[in-house]
């Protein structure tokens, strides 16, 4: 199942999205305290979430442009695979000063037909939600 996410405007340069976004650990200052047992590196992270252990991983990076991460298995605990995936375009008009970045957040999810019916809008409104608040950050802070 895809979910996709609203497209957010980000008053930044897709460089600097871009950079922040591509290395797990840039978001350890954000979320160690957030969830338990957080542990990153630039290519994989680890963490626990309801009692859930959830690993990821980068898969794959195109400069400026898509950031791939997807489950982990080999750090166990996720019981279903997925994929996700940040997507970015550049929207800084020609010779304007203020830079600007279109993003979408793209899920693929294997969901059984019993969790689509049970999760299927909460995934919706989860990709919706991390959007908006990679957009917040993004236009709310410095980087």
């Amino acid at each position: 199942m895809r979910y996709t996410s609203k497209q957010v405007q980000i008053a930044r340069p897709d460089e600097t999205i871009f950079r922040v976004l591509s290395s797990f650990e840039n978001f350890t200052p954000i979320l160690a305290d957030k969830v338990e047992s957080w542990e990153a590196t630039e290519e994989t992270c680890k963490f626990k979430a309801k009692g859930f252990t959830v690993g990821l991983k980068m898969v794959e990076r195109q400069p400026n442009k898509l950031i791939k991460v997807c489950a982990d298995e080999s750090a166990g605990g996720m019981p279903i695979p997925f994929t996700f995936w940040a997507q970015m375009k550049d929207t800084t008009p020609e010779g304007s000063a203020v830079p600007g970045t279109r993003m979408r957040i793209v899920l693929d999810i294997e969901l059984n037909p019993m969790m689509k019916m049970i999760v299927g809008n909460k995934m919706q409104d989860a990709v919706d939600s991390i959007a908006e608040q990679i957009a917040y950050a993004f236009n709310n802070a410095r980087f």
